[in-house]
């Protein structure tokens, strides 16, 4: 349908039904605004269409597992209602451009999918790598043009990158394959975009929560076949509201930070004749702490030690989650957060020791919420959100305090999505 006819649609409400499930019934005229000035902003781009399509790939929130996937652990991960969008319509130009609000627009051309050095940390370095994996396992790709926009926080540890590539693999999929390349391989396309032509040495956690959905916890023992199941977890049960907390930092230039975590690690797995960490245990590395020390230092011992025991940990809180034991729950989701400040030490980057809003934003956390809630460092770290589990009673309180430090708009309830990427129309 063209423009004129989809706004109408939407205003109508054809849409309404899965815009609740998306956002929540509170979210749904928002979203109809929303959704309605994409379709007016890809019409200013590329006039009106025949064939336009909506498309949506979802944010996600690490529970338990920090910094686990890299080296084959496991982890429980969601996705959340925050989200970015895309107004679509195929072409036959055999360009693939892809314009996002407030960024230039993006082109590639299908026929040259080589990786471009040039293109490191760049959004059209996913959108090429993103397709040259379709290619490369025997999908199809064409031209198209897309009008995206985000509500996903940029730098927060939600992985606005791994939607964005999300995103892009939900629309390749449905436009030129019929919607038949499934969640699991495009998370899995996702991450070599990531890792091959955008230079980020990610795992696959990110982008299997964003591209599968609602809560799920993944082994990645054989990476090329993770054991995914889904689970059951009703916040509302549970008694808390799940509140991000974004203290202002950016991840823009800190890629040599997250690169030095999975490396330091590998490092470590080397001392005992392995690629990666997953099998070794913690009574190994105490043995061989002297030698692993020597030769690799203090911090890559440590990080080594977080991996072994949040691993382990991952298994209790999966267990917590699934006997509704919420009191073990976020007694679990604390150690791990302790973790991952003291051992891990993705809290604030050792480059910039005088930005430390996480560290301000778990204090304050902390003495909000002893002994009735949990909070965290958030997904990769270094200076981007805390993960805090506030009693209904609470929220108001902790929502104040953390305002009154980071200001208005930085403390963000979220809710869990029950659908990874897909096509809204």
């Amino acid at each position: 349908m063209n423009a004129a006819a989809l706004k109408e649609w939407i205003a109508a409400g054809r849409l309404d039904e899965k815009l609740e499930s998306l956002y929540g019934a509170d979210q749904i005229s928002a979203q109809r605004t929303r959704y309605c000035e994409a379709v007016d902003a890809f019409t200013e781009l590329y006039g009106d269409r025949e064939n336009l399509t909506l498309f949506s790939a979802p944010g996600r929130t690490e529970i338990a597992g920090n910094h686990t996937d890299h080296n084959h652990g496991r982890v429980v991960a969601a996705s959340v209602n925050l989200d970015v969008i895309a107004v679509v319509s195929a072409n036959d130009s055999g360009l693939i451009r892809i314009k996002s609000k407030g960024y230039k627009m993006d082109t590639v051309e299908t026929g040259d999918l080589e990786v471009k050095p040039e293109e490191d940390n760049k959004a059209i370095a996913l959108i090429r790598g993103v397709a040259a994996r379709f290619v490369q396992k025997g999908h199809k790709i064409g031209g198209l043009d897309a009008y995206t926009t985000s509500n996903v926080l940029k730098g927060s540890g939600l992985s606005s990158s791994a939607a964005f590539e999300v995103l892009v693999g939900t629309i390749l999929s449905h436009t030129y394959n019929g919607g038949s390349v499934d969640a699991v391989e495009i998370a899995k396309y996702a991450q070599y975009a990531e890792n091959v032509y955008f230079g980020k040495p990610s795992g696959l956690m990110d982008q299997m929560a964003s591209s599968v959905g609602s809560v799920i916890t993944i082994d990645f023992a054989d990476t090329e076949n993770p054991v995914i199941e889904q689970m059951e977890f009703d916040m509302a049960d549970m008694g808390c509201a799940l509140c991000i907390v974004d203290v202002g930092g950016n991840h823009a230039d800190l890629t040599h930070e997250y690169a030095a975590i999975p490396a330091e690690m590998k490092q470590v797995a080397s001392f005992f004749g392995k690629e990666f960490l997953r099998g070794v245990t913690c009574r190994e590395l105490l043995e061989n702490a002297p030698a692993i020390r020597e030769k690799f230092g203090d911090r890559a011992f440590l990080r080594a030690f977080h991996f072994v025991n949040e691993n382990e940990r991952v298994g209790k809180i999966v267990d917590a989650v699934r006997a509704r034991d919420y009191g073990a729950f976020k007694k679990l989701i604390i150690e791990s957060g302790n973790s991952s400040f003291r051992y891990l030490q993705n809290v604030y980057a050792s480059s910039a020791p005088e930005e430390q809003g996480m560290s301000v934003a778990l204090a304050i956390a902390e003495q909000v919420l002893d002994g009735c809630g949990a909070w965290r460092v958030h997904g990769g770290g270094f200076g981007g959100t805390t993960q805090n589990f506030v009693p209904f009673d609470k929220v108001e309180e902790f929502r104040r305090e953390i305002e009154a430090v980071f200001g208005e708009g930085s403390c963000h309830i979220l809710s869990i999505r029950p659908m990874g990427g897909v096509q809204v129309l």
